[in-house]
């Protein structure tokens, strides 16, 4: 009688056992819980009304001080007026090539930047005697502003293009090796010690789990990149500006501004602000929710 009832008792081992299954099906349950997508029309009500909303109001913000007179009509034009200013350059064929001119410049003196970027700050993040030495140093470069390296290039390279990369890689560089040095400082040495333990050492090691975990940081580092980049870009058109060098934003809002085109200067100006929008919603904030997926980091959100 006594062993029918010592057997029915549970144990502390069973106990603990029972606690942790239960435990393991609720994170499983937790983990595969589907999440029902979002209609349409819920997307478009989440995503694309906040922001209309918000030009919406500051097109009549700017409508009430033109109406208002807050300053004259050729120092604050109109919404229509500046319209209309796009409208003009896009009849006579000029708005394309002069984005153009720039997103290519753009474009590659940001890929030149990751290149370059890219091992710098993995030497950075990986020899404590390179980090000592030229850490802080990409941190200063980081904060000088961009217009400051235009006199200099200048003078280096005279006016041309070399003038233009040079700006934009000096103000690309810094950010993506440091993006770098703190996506590599968050990864877990569990990692790497697994990976030595797999066979995954030198450049192997650096491909196939130091660079993957660091991801995160090193997007991040990215996305602040091209940011540099672009105004790097926009200050050196500004002040290098040459007939051989074509006509970008940044020379075209500098022309506008010499012939007092305050319709024009503001529409260029809203160039700027569309290409950097543009790059960012289609390139970089699909990446960033991808790696951010994958690591169990985005909230899927019903």
């Amino acid at each position: 009688m006594s062993s029918t009832e010592t057997s029915a008792v549970p144990t502390t081992a069973e106990t603990q056992s029972s606690d942790v299954a239960e435990l393991g099906a609720g994170l499983d349950a937790l983990e595969t819980q589907d999440v029902e997508r979002a209609s349409i029309g819920r997307v478009l009500l989440t995503k694309a009304v906040p922001p209309l909303v918000a030009v919406i109001i500051v097109l009549l913000l700017w409508e009430g001080a033109c109406l208002a007179h807050l300053k004259p009509s050729y120092l604050l034009p109109s919404p229509l007026a500046v319209w209309d200013s796009l409208y003009d350059q896009w009849l006579q064929g000029t708005i394309l090539n002069t984005i153009w001119t720039s997103l290519s410049r753009g474009i590659l003196g940001f890929l030149a930047s990751v290149v370059i970027g890219t091992p710098i700050g993995l030497l950075v993040s990986r020899v404590k005697v390179v980090r000592a030495a030229i850490g802080p140093i990409l941190s200063g470069l980081q904060s000088i502003p961009s217009v400051a390296w235009v006199p200099a290039a200048v003078i280096w390279f005279g006016l041309s293009n070399a003038t233009i990369y040079a700006v934009v890689l000096l103000g690309a560089v810094p950010s993506i090796a440091n993006g770098l040095v703190a996506g590599v400082d968050q990864v877990q040495p569990l990692y790497l010690r697994a990976g030595r333990t797999l066979g995954a050492t030198g450049l192997r090691g650096i491909w196939f789990v130091l660079l993957p975990a660091a991801m995160p940081g090193y997007v991040a580092g990215l996305k602040q990149g091209w940011a540099f980049a672009w105004r790097s870009l926009m200050a050196a058109e500004l002040i290098a500006s040459s007939p051989a060098l074509g006509i970008g934003l940044g020379q075209a809002l500098e022309n506008a501004r010499e012939m007092q085109d305050m319709p024009t200067v503001l529409a260029t100006i809203f160039l700027i602000l569309l290409v950097g929008i543009g790059i960012e919603l289609l390139c970089f904030a699909p990446i960033e929710r991808r790696v951010l997926r994958s690591r169990g980091l985005l909230v899927a959100r019903r």
